[in-house]
């Protein structure tokens, strides 16, 4: 396959690669979790310009306000909302492919620049663009779908970019590329606070390689140094000195280290009172506003301390969390990395393809030109800032969605770095063998359309099943939509102040509750996500669980219960009222008028947008 083939092929795959995209996430299904509603509830906040409620230690700003201008120029409502939220995962998506080039470019740019006797790689610029994109097309089919309301594409996107930059810094004399990363690296830390780690490894990178590797002059090293770092503060600063006003301290964000405590301290993750001295693992505790505790069994919290948020113990985790301290737990951080480590595995598992093609490669002659590679060694700088991501995560928590940047910066050097056997005509090329480049490039091709194949297939695949369903539209939930609906039905109001009870109505999925503008403002507390009507029913208190939570003033109390369970012959299932033909039901509590008058609610089976009458 010769240059001009290979530019066409890729022409024609960014080409097609819009409208398959677009489908894609036209028919990406509901996967809203928690998370979501967090961001969706901070855009509304910006969208209002309340900033004092938009700063926020766990949740950065940028996705939410790419959120919140999605708000100002489509005008979506609540029941359609998830629409206009895809469209901008769509953009994003565009955005990544667009840094995707922008990096492999810079890539080839390096790796020129540092080859030796002019030996030609196995892979070509065009192919390893090709190879790229379609390494993002496979990511946007797991972990980083369109259909997740979530910063992790856009965070992959800026980075990417930021590596561009440092590469071109690496490969050219400019000194315009040093601050552009330092740019890049700010808008990824206002995506996620995991970006300020990662810039400041960069730019150290940056310059021990300039310094070590290319001798530079000192000057120049510590200009570039310097330019990248006060671009970075520039952009960064003006959140970190609203979080550390807002804090009374100096603050990044405390998202990585109440992470760390919750998963490699041993602290506990929900409803952590200050007594309660057995579950502060290795952390040091002095919560400054701690939950406000109702009863201890079963734990009834109340919220109201929290003025934002849907649910507001989500909202902003780290402020009922404020001054949880942690310190090294050695045997639980070696606990968790085995854990960590066995995830690092499944996630190659399942990301097979690059792995599965590089041994394809090598069976038929490829080879490793990492010789010399102090010369040579155009590689280095992304693959040691890609496995110092991958160990970051390691040392806390270790997620698909986390660690694909981590796995494209260390893969696709790899495969740049790939020449043709030593021959007799040629040392260290290709030209001895002039079937090789065309079959690898071939190989690269295939695995890229098929790629994209898949991503349409999956789309086709989503349509026929929103047909069968019968869904008002394909990022339609039944459960959750119809939930929204039924407690319209029995006379909730956008604005009421509502209970929830059990992890699955009130922690992993209660955009329920944003559809129907309400308010979680009281929890009982149950983790348990299975049999929660069995243990209620075991309560012997249960009546004075009903009358803590009514006086709380909430309207209704919901929950997720087996729908086949809820008889209403027995004391725990009696008065529940079923949210149209969902798993959840609601208690009334405080309504104007009897719920039981109401008719229950269905689904607007006949109405196309499913928006609330």
């Amino acid at each position: 396959m010769n240059r001009s083939v290979i530019r066409r092929t890729l022409f024609v795959y960014l080409l097609l690669l819009i409208p398959i995209g677009w489908v894609a996430s036209r028919f990406d299904p509901y996967q809203i979790d928690g998370d979501a509603v967090a961001y969706m509830d901070i855009a509304d906040l910006l969208h209002a310009h309340q900033w004092a409620g938009a700063v926020n230690g766990y949740w950065h700003p940028l996705y939410p306000a790419c959120l919140a201008l999605t708000q100002i120029v489509l005008h979506p409502t609540r029941m359609n909302e998830l629409s206009a939220y895809y469209a901008l995962n769509f953009t994003i998506f565009l955005a990544q492919v667009a840094a995707m080039l922008f990096f492999v470019t810079a890539l080839d740019r390096l790796r020129a620049k540092m080859s030796v006797n002019g030996k030609e790689p196995l892979l070509s610029l065009n192919a390893l663009r090709l190879l790229g994109v379609g390494l993002v097309v496979i990511a946007s089919q797991r972990e980083l779908s369109m259909a997740k309301v979530r910063p992790d594409a856009l965070l992959q996107a800026l980075m990417l970019a930021a590596f561009a930059m440092l590469l071109e810094a690496l490969a050219g004399e400019s000194l315009v590329f040093a601050p552009l990363m330092g740019l890049f690296f700010g808008l990824a830390y206002l995506a996620k606070s995991f970006a300020l780690l990662v810039a400041l490894l960069s730019i150290v990178v940056m310059m021990l390689f300039q310094a070590w590797v290319q001798r530079r002059p000192r000057l120049r090293v510590v200009v570039d140094g310097i330019l990248a770092l006060v671009v970075f503060a520039a952009v960064a600063g003006p959140f970190v000195m609203a979080l550390s006003r807002q804090k009374h301290r100096l603050d990044f964000g405390d998202s990585g280290a109440l992470n760390y405590a919750w998963y490699s301290g041993g602290t506990e993750k929900m409803h952590l009172e200050p007594w309660q001295t057995d579950r502060f693992g290795s952390a040091s505790v002095h919560l400054v506003h701690p939950e406000i505790q109702l009863l201890a069994m079963p734990g009834i919290f109340s919220y109201r301390v929290e003025p934002y948020g849907t649910y507001p113990d989500w909202f902003d985790t780290t402020y009922f969390n404020e001054r949880i301290v942690p310190h090294l737990n050695p045997r639980e951080l070696v606990r968790r990395d085995a854990r960590n480590l066995v995830l690092v595995f499944r996630y190659l598992l399942n990301h097979p393809e690059a792995w599965v093609l590089l041994a394809l490669l090598m069976v038929i002659g490829a080879r490793f030109g990492y010789a010399r590679w102090r010369r040579e060694g155009f590689w280095a700088p992304m693959i040691v800032l890609g496995l110092a991501m991958w160990v970051l995560y390691g040392i806390i928590n270790i997620e698909e969605r986390y660690v694909t940047l981590a796995y494209l910066v260390v893969v696709l050097p790899v495969f740049a770095a790939l020449r043709g056997p030593v021959s007799e005509t040629t040392v260290g090329d290709a030209r001895g063998n002039p079937w090789m480049r065309p079959a690898a490039t071939a190989m690269v091709a295939l695995l890229a359309f098929l790629a994209m194949g898949e991503l349409l297939r999956m789309a086709a695949e989503e349509r026929r099943n929103e047909i069968n369903q019968g869904l008002p539209h394909p990022l339609y939930s039944m459960q959750i939509f119809g939930a929204a609906q039924g407690l319209q039905a029995i006379g909730v109001k956008p604005g009421d102040e509502i209970a929830c009870m059990g992890a699955m109505a009130c922690l992993y999925d209660h955009y329920w509750a944003r559809l129907a503008g309400v308010r979680i403002l009281t929890e009982v507390y149950n983790p348990t996500t299975k049999h929660l009507l069995e243990e209620f029913e075991g309560l012997p208190n249960r009546q004075q669980v009903y009358d803590i939570v009514k006086g709380q003033g909430a309207k209704v109390m919901v929950a997720q219960f087996d729908a086949g369970a809820m008889t209403g012959r027995t004391p725990a299932s009696s008065g529940w009222v079923r949210l149209g033909e969902t798993d959840f039901y609601a208690l009334p509590l405080n309504l104007p008028q009897p719920a039981t008058n109401a008719v229950p609610a269905a689904l607007p089976w006949s109405t196309k947008s499913g928006a609330l009458p």
